[in-house]
């Protein structure tokens, strides 16, 4: 997006450090950056600063926490709804209605922890289906979805449904594959659209059955053409949702191609509304009306 609107664009990773993080912001300030696109793992330690970006009429554009100029976040209930359903129906269609089902959570994150509400509400709905385990792997990717998948199978060596991220789902089938105890008719799910997941779920005899994509190149493109649009003077929503999208044989190809090429995604109003919704507006002249507490679409 900058690229296609003639921005200097520039890339800083700060690896979860926290005081690296608060210095580049202090740097974007110095270097007087129009646009800054940024997430955290703590974000009350960054809120500070980015407030003084957009104090210095800059545009702050977010993911998931605040304080921001436009504020991006996924209606997490209904994501998580979206892959338990597809879970359910795998559960109901191909198990006979009875499985043992292993949660790998991010609970410990308050903005996502009601995907896993939304996960356990669902299967509550099923009496034979039984969590078995309901845990948040440490650290929250490949390398801790396997060991925590390891240890679970040490008690419970028979499971037929994981769900998590798809970063610690896919270590968890990595652990069911080096136990043996990975079958093809399992059902391992996750969110995130990654690549890996993708691969696997074009295989077809992988237990890995469904991923929900929050398709980071297109909702990456949007905040660029809104920075963008802020520089000029123009309105730009103060939020936008990404919506989930559950990838299957049938409509990966589509979602490639637009992973491929989000501008053309962007810039088609019907492919744009399969991914983001947006809500309200604002624009350099309203500038101090900015996000600036934890929003969803889904708390009314």
């Amino acid at each position: 997006a900058a690229k296609d609107r003639g921005l200097t664009y520039r890339r800083v990773g700060v690896e979860n450090d926290v005081a690296k993080a608060i210095e580049q912001i202090q740097a974007v300030i110095q270097d007087k950056a129009g646009i800054l696109i940024a997430t955290s793992s703590d974000p009350r330690a960054v809120s500070a600063s980015l407030q003084q970006v957009i104090w210095s009429g800059a545009y702050v554009g977010t993911i998931v926490p605040t304080p921001a100029t436009l504020l991006l976040n996924a209606p997490q209930y209904e994501t998580g709804k979206v892959l338990t359903d597809a879970a359910i129906a795998h559960i109901t269609s191909k198990l006979g209605g009875k499985a043992n089902v292993v949660l790998l959570t991010q609970d410990t994150m308050q903005y996502l922890a009601p995907r896993f509400e939304a996960m356990r509400d669902g299967l509550s709905t099923l009496p034979d289906v039984e969590i078995i385990a309901d845990i948040a792997p440490s650290p929250v990717n490949k390398e801790g979805g396997f060991a925590t998948m390891n240890t679970i199978l040490l008690a419970n060596p028979d499971i037929d449904v994981v769900l998590g991220g798809d970063a610690v789902v896919l270590g968890a089938l990595e652990a069911l594959r080096a136990a043996g105890k990975d079958r093809p008719d399992q059902f391992l799910g996750g969110i995130d659209g990654e690549p890996e997941a993708v691969a696997e779920i074009k295989k077809g005899a992988s237990p890995y059955k469904a991923s929900i994509a929050l398709s980071s190149p297109v909702f990456s493109y949007a905040m660029g053409e809104y920075g963008a649009d802020w520089l000029e003077g123009k309105n730009i929503p103060q939020a936008m949702d990404i919506l989930p999208t559950p990838l299957t044989k049938d409509n990966i190809r589509q979602y490639e191609a637009d992973l491929n090429d989000p501008a053309a995604a962007f810039a088609d109003p019907i492919r744009r509304a399969a991914y983001l919704k947006m809500y309200g507006n604002t624009c350099y002249d309203t500038r101090d009306q900015y996000v600036n507490f934890p929003w969803s679409s889904e708390q009314r």
